[in-house]
């Protein structure tokens, strides 16, 4: 019987890497043994996690800028330990997050056109982890919302504009968190864990609504990511160490609705997914090679495309948003039709205040037909302003009567905390004192058996 070829759009995608001339040489890429891709991209900047000595650093050079990178060029060097993870803001492109062993999360505004001296007073310093930060990522529609997770086994949800943690998920997670990744519209998460299972969490009810254990059999880390029709694909390792991808509805966690094996190499996979093509490009460190797979919503789910092969293994990824891409390089109608739909743009659906409070809204789209074209400086002076006046009124609402009696309840703790520690001292300083009664009392006895 003749064999029938798949039909699809994307059969013929292939990658091509860029001219010698526009990369970047000379790059001392971190070497920490840290799970995250330690680069990321946005339309206007790419940055870099770098080795760095006396604390962490990272580096952030303008697209346009290509070349040799003079190891006296100005870094992001704020953190007192290694930099473990970073992610640029959705909404803005001056504004990134970076994640550090010094158990902090950084939030730092970019100037425009790049740094031309060392940047080290970040935007907002966002304390609330016990152990090192290695996961950072933005809410995907909610202005000013930031996620983070630490080898505390922690979550915790911020409001950057005031620098506060508003949701802290503590007990969920029993060992090291892998990964975690909100769903489209940014009213769900999905974690996956040392202990081998997957979750998916309503952080503001901060409730799990479903489990797997045992997603991957495989003692190596896995990744879990959100689809855009609510399903949940993972990449992990079986029992005899072969890498594997397999695809789950949130609705029916029992069985996968397909798992395929890829190889059996070390290296972890990681999943970037295109929610306007459905299609998931899998990297891993040390790889040579990026496969890319199209998930459609019929049997069996995930169909091979492609592989991009590379002449040197990979020490790291990230993955531009679409409305960064030049339209005028790839001026062809098949293209326009297939490649160019309607992708997220910078704008929020939702205020920060409006997400907590239980609203939901979904990206809000733009055309790539034309191309995009940023506002001049318009997303820029509105967060940077949005940052800086909310520390300030954060500071001024302080003052005020109403934010007092809500931070009563915290006041009261710390009494209660203080007096504790006041008994222990009293009862330390009574049984000290009671000690050097009894010493006196033996020396007596020592000076009178002596004698």
């Amino acid at each position: 019987m003749r064999r029938v070829v798949r039909q699809s759009k994307f059969r013929h995608v292939f990658g091509q890497a860029v001219k010698n001339d526009q990369c970047y040489d000379d790059i001392r890429v971190s070497r920490v043994t840290w799970d995250s891709s330690f680069c990321a991209v946005n339309p206007k900047f790419v940055a870099i996690i770098i080795e760095a000595s006396g604390g962490g650093a990272f580096l952030v050079l303008p697209l346009h800028k290509s070349g040799r990178i003079d190891k006296s060029y100005p870094t992001v060097c704020g953190h007192t330990g290694p930099v473990l993870d970073i992610d640029w803001c959705p909404h803005n492109d001056q504004v990134i997050a970076s994640g550090s062993e010094d158990c902090t999360v950084m939030v730092w505004q970019i100037p425009e056109n790049g740094l031309v001296s060392p940047l080290s007073e970040p935007v907002v310093v966002l304390e609330g982890h016990s152990k090192r930060v290695g996961i950072i990522t933005w809410h995907p529609t909610a202005r000013n919302v930031l996620l983070s997770a630490g080898c505390d086994n922690q979550i915790n949800i911020w409001n950057v504009g005031t620098g506060e943690v508003l949701i802290s998920l503590e007990d969920m997670h029993p060992d090291v968190i892998y990964n975690v990744s909100w769903n489209r519209n940014g009213s769900l998460i999905c974690t996956s864990c040392k202990d081998k299972s997957i979750r998916v969490i309503d952080p503001r009810k901060e409730t799990i609504i479903a489990e797997k254990e045992k997603a991957h059999d495989g003692a190596r880390p896995m990744r879990a990511i959100f689809l855009s029709d609510g399903n949940i694909l993972t990449t992990g390792f079986s029992r005899m160490s072969e890498r594997q991808l397999a695809l789950w509805n949130v609705q029916n966690m029992e069985e996968p609705m397909t798992v395929s094996e890829m190889d059996t190499s070390n290296g972890v996979l990681l999943p970037f997914y295109d929610p306007d093509t459905n299609v998931v490009y899998l990297c891993g460190k040390g790889d040579s090679s990026i496969r890319y797979f199209e998930i459609t919503d019929e049997a069996p789910y995930v169909h091979f495309l492609n592989t991009f092969v590379t002449k040197e293994p990979q020490r790291g990824m990230g993955y531009m948003p679409k409305r960064g891409l030049d339209v005028n390089k790839v001026r062809n109608s098949l293209i326009e039709l297939y490649f160019l739909p309607y992708t997220a743009g910078p704008d929020h659906a939702l205020e920060a205040e409006e997400w907590f409070e239980g609203k939901n809204g979904d990206p809000i789209l733009i055309s790539l037909k034309n191309g995009y074209v940023p506002g001049k400086n318009r997303e820029f002076k509105v967060v940077k302003k949005n940052i800086l006046d909310s520390k300030t009124n954060k500071n001024a609402e302080n003052s005020s009567p109403a934010n007092k009696s809500a931070s009563s309840t915290p006041s009261i703790k710390s009494e209660a905390k203080m007096e504790e520690i006041l008994k222990e001292i009293k009862s330390l300083k009574d049984l000290i004192s009671s000690q050097e009664k009894r010493i006196i009392k033996l020396e007596e006895q020592m000076s009178k058996v002596a004698i």
